[in-house]
């Protein structure tokens, strides 16, 4: 994990392109995954999950079985059950 300040992700007020990596890492942090944690996509009803360890690590595990080739999804809401509106439409 990259962790910095939530203000470096905008410019005059604006979120850049890095803000749709990032996660809220803390009231005033957000993080960037590295590998493919970054590039999830999210879903309310995903195949995979993410577990945070110490605040300190994100650990990604398949809920169900992902054949070859098939999108990993996870909800950025933490808990795969939730259905918490997000902040963007969800297609």
């Amino acid at each position: 994990m990259l962790v910095f300040s939530g203000k470096e992700i905008h410019i005059d007020g604006q979120p850049t392109t890095l803000y749709h990596y990032c996660f809220e890492w803390s009231r005033e942090t957000v993080a960037i995954a590295l590998g493919y944690g970054s590039i999830y996509n999210h879903s309310y009803s995903p195949n995979a999950r993410y577990d945070d360890i110490a605040q300190r690590t994100k650990i990604f595990s398949a809920i169900q079985d992902i054949q070859p080739g098939e999108e990993i999804t996870i909800n950025y809401n933490g808990d795969p059950e939730d259905r918490s509106p997000m902040e963007f439409d969800v297609l």
